[in-house]
């Protein structure tokens, strides 16, 4: 009749889809609710764009705090609320993530002023590249992986290089010389690094030369003698004078006649 509402059959698919309906409208079901909690957290547009220099600097701070094995691609998309997909439009692979967190660090250090003299300009050079990664330890993590660099850092070995040529080495001893005293810049930082951290939480386990007993005498009678006073004699000395002694030594062997029989140089 005009002006009532008509009350379906209740047997036909016509009630059926208003009894839903209503009962949508009432109170909503489980599925509606899943539904709901599905919509809220389905992603909604692109990933927020990355900022490089949050990107960079986060990497940083990984490396320094847990060191370079916590480093990968994951990690800092997760701290940068991104995902890893979105890192790959600024980074290869993470190599090259590695050389980024790199990149500029040898430019927050001033160049210090050099002498004129060849060899002490050398020296001043080793002294100052083994000052700046005191200061940026978290650094020699990335260097132990090999031959990545910071490229404005190499301005140190040409330096070296070309002071070691102007002292009468030849280039391939003066690569060799490079190598030498790079090698104790690295060594000298990491055993100064180690042992800060077993400073900082001293090992259960006897070292060297803790591990030395009078036992030992007779087949390492120096080092028995020596044992207690190790680590005193180990730190007492100056980085500027090993490295003095090192490239006097690197400078007369380069310079003298080689040997007969000898490789050449």
């Amino acid at each position: 009749m005009p002006g009532t509402e008509e009350t379906p059959d209740p047997g036909t698919p016509r009630a059926a889809a208003k009894k839903r309906a209503d009962g949508s409208r009432r109170a909503p079901g489980k599925g509606a609710a899943d539904q709901e909690r599905a919509a809220k957290k389905r992603p909604v547009g692109r990933p927020r764009r990355l900022d490089p220099d949050a990107m960079v600097a986060t990497a940083r701070r990984i490396i320094a705090e847990e060191g370079v094995a916590a480093l990968s691609m994951r990690r800092v998309a997760k701290e940068l609320g991104s995902t890893p997909m979105a890192l790959y439009h600024y980074v290869r692979d993470k190599d090259e993530l590695l050389m980024l967190t790199l990149s500029g660090t040898a430019n927050a250090f001033p160049r210090p002023e050099l002498p004129e003299d060849p060899r002490e300009r050398l020296l001043a050079v080793a002294v100052h590249m083994h000052g700046i990664l005191a200061r940026i330890p978290w650094v020699l993590d990335i260097l132990a992986l090999g031959e990545l660099t910071d490229r404005n850092a190499l301005w140190m070995v040409e330096e070296i290089i070309d002071c070691a040529l102007a002292c009468g080495l030849s280039p391939a001893r003066s690569v060799r010389a490079y190598r030498a005293i790079w090698s104790y810049v690295y060594a000298d930082l990491v055993f100064r690094r180690a042992a800060e951290r077993r400073a900082e939480n001293p090992p259960n386990t006897r070292y060297f030369p803790e591990m030395l007993t009078e036992e030992d005498a007779a087949a390492l009678p120096r080092l028995t003698g020596i044992r207690d006073r190790w680590r005193e004699y180990a730190a007492d000395y100056e980085v500027a004078e090993e490295l003095d002694a090192i490239v006097d030594g690197l400078l007369r062997l380069g310079t003298r006649p080689d040997r007969p029989g000898s490789a050449p140089a």
